[in-house]
C-alpha cells in the first residue's frame, strides 16, 4: 500500500517535521521503495520534487527535509508499485492545469480493469492507473464546467460523484489540490489531525523526533495534516470513515453539504 501525506494551513507552514516521519516509511520503517514525490503550492505556482529512488535513499528527500518551504497546501506520496514500472513518469504526485490553475494529485490503491476513454488535453504520460484516474477526473470536470471553475459546493459534489464512479474499480484513496483547497478521499484508510491553539509537543511514530509546536506557532495558526496512517504516537488523530470525501480549507474541513461518498469500500477491500 502506498503512503499519502497532505497538509492544508491558514498561514504558510513548512512540513519538515511531518516529512521526517513520512520519509522513513519509504524503506526504513515500511517497504515502500518504488519512488516518492512532494508538491508545494506557492501562490499560483507549484514546486514539485520527484524521485524514483526510495525516499530513505534519495538525496532529493534530504533537500526537502532540511529546506523549510512554507506553503498553504502540500501533497506527498511514497510509492509501492502495483501498476506501471518504477520510473520517473510513474512517480506521484501528478500535475496538470485546469481553469488556469495547477492541480496536484496522488493516489493510494489499485484499480482493476480501469481503462477510461481519454482524449484531448488530459492524457497520461506514464502507465499507472493513478495517472489515468487523475486525467479522467480533470477531463470530466472540464466537460461539466467548460467555461470557468465551479463553486466550492459544486466542485465538491462533482468530485464526490467521480470518487463513487472510479471507486467501483478498486481501492481509491486520494489527495487532490488546486492550491485553494485540499480534497481527501478515503476508500479504505486515511487519517487527519487539526493542530491549533493550545499547541503541544508531538512525537513521531517512525522516528525518535519531537517538536514543541507552541514554540513555533502563533495562537491564530491552524494546520491540518492528512496521512494514510497517523504520523505521531502521542496525539489523537481522526480516522476517516471509508467512503468519505473531505475538503480542507484554511486548516480545517469545510462544511459543504454531505461529505460522504458511498460505502463501496467493502468491494475495494475484498478484491
Amino acid at each position: 500500500m502506498c503512503q499519502l501525506l497532505g497538509m492544508n494551513c491558514n498561514v504558510p507552514t513548512d512540513i519538515c517535521f511531518s516529512f521526517t516521519g513520512f520519509r522513513a516509511r519509504g524503506g526504513l520503517t515500511d517497504h515502500h521503495r518504488d519512488g516518492w514525490g512532494i508538491a508545494f503550492f506557492e501562490g499560483r505556482g507549484v514546486r514539485v520534487f520527484l524521485d524514483p529512488q526510495s525516499s530513505v535513499e534519495s538525496p532529493v528527500a534530504d533537500l526537502v527535509r532540511n529546506y523549510p518551504i512554507r506553503s498553504l497546501n502540500v501533497i506527498a506520496h511514497i510509492r509501492k508499485a502495483t501498476q506501471g514500472e518504477t520510473r520517473l513518469d510513474n512517480t506521484h504526485p501528478f500535475q496538470r492545469e485546469l481553469w488556469g490553475q495547477y492541480w496536484i494529485f496522488a493516489h493510494n490503491g489499485n484499480l482493476f480493469g480501469y481503462d477510461p476513454v481519454l482524449h484531448g488535453r488530459f492524457l497520461p504520460v506514464g502507465s499507472t492507473d493513478s495517472e489515468r484516474a487523475f486525467c479522467h477526473i480533470l477531463q470530466s470536470l472540464a466537460n461539466r464546467f467548460p467555461e470557468q471553475a465551479p463553486s466550492a459546493t459544486q466542485l465538491h459534489s462533482a468530485l464526490r460523484e467521480l470518487a463513487i464512479e472510479i471507486g467501483q474499480y478498486g481501492e481509491f484513496n486520494f489527495l487532490l489540490s488546486n492550491g485553494e483547497r485540499l480534497y481527501a478521499h478515503c476508500s479504505s484508510r486515511l487519517a487527519y489531525i487539526i493542530r491549533q491553539a493550545p499547541f503541544s509537543t508531538a512525537h513521531l511514530s517512525d522516528q525518535d523526533v519531537s517538536v514543541d509546536f507552541d514554540q513555533l506557532t502563533t495562537p491564530e495558526d491552524r494546520v491540518a495534516v492528512i496521512a494514510t496512517l497517523p504520523l505521531t504516537d502521542n496525539e489523537v488523530w481522526s480516522i476517516m470513515p471509508p467512503g468519505t470525501l473531505l475538503s480542507f480549507c484554511h486548516g480545517c474541513p469545510e462544511e459543504l453539504g454531505d461529505t460522504t461518498t458511498l460505502a463501496f469500500s467493502g468491494q475495494s477491500l475484498t478484491r
